[in-house]
């Protein structure tokens, strides 16, 4: 089963479960963005309260709670059985995020809208910006139902296979660091932006493609893989390329924001 649905796919479908996660790392909030249009029936999920836990030693954006996610469920109306189709009005990197945190609660399926809501958009989709009403599930999310690194098997990882770092080069190398007070890498640790694994349309690369791409970095699958990034975010995205090329890759969920906490944990910068 793909992990992916398009945009025609979507609009001929029912009874799925539909959750619009935009989120902008920057601003503005994607809050204001979904309430400007989305697809019609779509909750909005907040990517800081639904999809994280508050910000610490963890990193910026470790797991949020098992209660957190049960709240979510419910008020969405998603139940074991259903199918539930994640977007946002990017490239996915939010809606690969909220895919990874509900899969690792126990929703067994979860679709990213490939291409995002200009996908839909350009299909010829709605445009709604009406309210659904919360629903009343009764869904228990239970963590662990996916794989996960913690710093230790991150950096087993670095050392025995390939850990994929999916943030920009110049955070990889150390060169500039936007969000967290140290600059670097994880020792050992591979450079693929997530940014590689989409065409200029916010679509994934072809699963071929995505193939060639990771086998060139020396995940082939012949060996470990994980991923990490600044916090979490974007390595879900990395994982989620992966998948589609064929290739399991756990994500380290406290990524950079989590492993520099600890100063004993070694640092490494430049391009290699």
């Amino acid at each position: 089963m793909s992990p992916l649905i398009t945009a025609a796919e979507l609009r001929a479908a029912s009874g799925v479960v539909v959750l619009d996660a935009t989120w902008n790392l920057m601003g503005p909030p994607g809050r204001e963005a979904y309430d400007a249009g989305h697809v019609p029936g779509a909750y909005f999920v907040d990517l800081d309260t639904d999809l994280a836990g508050p910000p610490g030693e963890g990193g910026r954006h470790p797991l949020p709670s098992a209660s957190v996610v049960t709240e979510l469920v419910r008020r969405t109306g998603i139940s074991g059985e259903s199918v539930v189709v994640v977007y946002d009005a990017a490239n996915s990197m939010a809606a690969a995020r909220a895919r990874f945190v509900l899969r690792y609660f126990g929703v067994a399926d979860v679709r990213v809208l490939d291409g995002g809501f200009e996908a839909w958009k350009a299909a010829g989709g709605e445009v709604s910006t009406a309210l659904p009403a919360d629903a009343q599930g009764d869904f228990e999310a239970v963590p662990g139902s996916l794989r996960v690194l913690d710093a230790d098997g991150a950096a087993g990882i670095a050392s025995g296979g390939v850990l994929l770092d999916a943030r920009a080069p110049e955070r990889f190398a150390g060169e500039v660091e936007p969000m967290d007070k140290v600059a670097g890498h994880i020792p050992g640790a591979v450079n693929a932006p997530t940014t590689g694994n989409v065409s200029a349309d916010g679509h994934f690369l072809p699963a071929e493609e995505l193939r060639e791409r990771f086998a060139a970095l020396g995940a082939d699958g012949s060996q470990p893989v994980g991923a990490y990034c600044g916090s979490g975010v974007t390595a879900a995205h990395e994982a989620l390329a992966l998948e589609i090329a064929g290739v399991d890759a756990p994500v380290y969920v406290g990524s950079w924001s989590e492993w520099i906490t600890d100063p004993s944990r070694p640092v490494a910068t430049g391009k290699d």
